[in-house]
This record gives C-alpha cells, sequence and structure tokens, in this order.
C-alpha cells in the first residue's frame, strides 16, 4: 500500500515522502496514529496545500523537543519491583511506568513517547529510548530493583545485584562494625591498664617515702 508520510518515520522516510509499506503496517499503526495517508490523488493535493503549515508546526514541535531532551540527558530512573533468586521480576515494567517514573523526576513525558519494543521482565539497568519527536530522541536508563538500596548498589556496580550479593555486603558491613567495637573494646581495655600500672607505681612510691 501507497502511503504519504505526515512525519519523519525511522528507516521509512521523511514527511511528504511517498512510501509503499505492508498493508496491516499502515492498517494497524500508521493510519490510525495519523503519522501518514492513504497516497490517493485527492490527499496529495490536500497535502501538498498544507505543506507549509505542516511543515511549519513540525519545526516548532521539534525545537520545544529539542529543549526538554536536554533535561533527558543521562538521566536515571528507578522502578521498585519483587523479583526471585535468578532476577526475573513478578510481573513487568513497562512504557507506562517509565513515562511515570520520568514524570516523577520532573520532566513530563507520555507513555508514548517511550520507544520499548518490549516489556523489562527482569533486574538491571535497561537503556530505554525517549522518543520526544520524530528527529528527537533521547536514551535513558530504568534501573529496575528489589530496592532503593539495591538499585544504588546497581548503579554504583554497573550490574545487577543479586540477592546474595546483598547477603554478602550485609555480612561485610556486619564484620566491619565488629571489627569496630572490638578495636574499641582493646584501646578501652589498654586505657583502663594503663590507668591501673600508673595507680599502683604511685602507690609504690608513697610506701617507699613512708
Amino acid at each position: 500500500m501507497n502511503v504519504i508520510l505526515m512525519e519523519r518515520i525511522e528507516k521509512l522516510g521523511q514527511m511528504g515522502d511517498i512510501v509503499s509499506v505492508k498493508p496491516g503496517f499502515a492498517r494497524n499503526y500508521l493510519l490510525p496514529q495519523k503519522k501518514a495517508l492513504r497516497a490517493t490523488e485527492a490527499n496529495k493535493a490536500q497535502f501538498e496545500q498544507q505543506r507549509v503549515q505542516l511543515e511549519a508546526e513540525n519545526l516548532k514541535r521539534r525545537e520545544e523537543a529539542l529543549k526538554v531532551v536536554e533535561n533527558l540527558k543521562g538521566i536515571t530512573v528507578t522502578l521498585v519491583r519483587q523479583a526471585g533468586e535468578s532476577g526475573q521480576l513478578y510481573g513487568s515494567v513497562n512504557s507506562r511506568d517509565i513515562a511515570e517514573a520520568v514524570t516523577a523526576a520532573g520532566i513530563t513525558i507520555d507513555r508514548k513517547q517511550v520507544a520499548l519494543t518490549a516489556v523489562i521482565k527482569t533486574l538491571g539497568l535497561h537503556p530505554v529510548r525517549i522518543q520526544l519527536h520524530p528527529e528527537v530522541s533521547e536514551e535513558i536508563t530504568a534501573n529496575v530493583a528489589r530496592s532503593e538500596e539495591e538499585a544504588q548498589a546497581q548503579l554504583e556496580s554497573g550490574r545487577v545485584v543479586t540477592a546474595e550479593d546483598m547477603r554478602q555486603a550485609e555480612e561485610a558491613a556486619e564484620a566491619e562494625v565488629e571489627a569496630v567495637v572490638e578495636a574499641v573494646e582493646q584501646e578501652e581495655a589498654a586505657a583502663e591498664s594503663s590507668e591501673a600500672d600508673s595507680a599502683a607505681d604511685s602507690d609504690s612510691e608513697e610506701t617507699k617515702e613512708a
């Protein structure tokens, strides 16, 4: 089926291009979302009449998207989810979840702008492309973890943090605390011993004088 593109479509063409696509792709995606028109003579004439206005509107939307995209650079959003020992989620993270997380971070986007090819089903750091405009996009990171602490550990290590990793980290922290307590106790014991020795020496000197 031949269609007229109403905006730039990646790997397909620019606004105004007449391209041939599969009928299913046109009926299920391009036409319902008004990203294209059937390439009839009437539609071709209508597009040409509106081309200048459409291009001006597209340019305005692009400029607005360029302003917003600066705020997305380097952003990481945390999504806390329950998961098994293997890192498999009890559920999934979808485009709506990511859009809400980005919006909560102070940058308002719509779920339709989240270019997620498939829902996220595992823990970890997942790159996600945010398509603000057909010509403007930015990749962010979705940090999916069981807790905020685990998310921070993943961000610092750059890899999935397993339940075993968290147990080992907790054991290491406990061991460190115990070592500090033991060192303090030893210092206090040494101080008490030194005070006792000093007292004994003082008593001995007083006895000799007497």
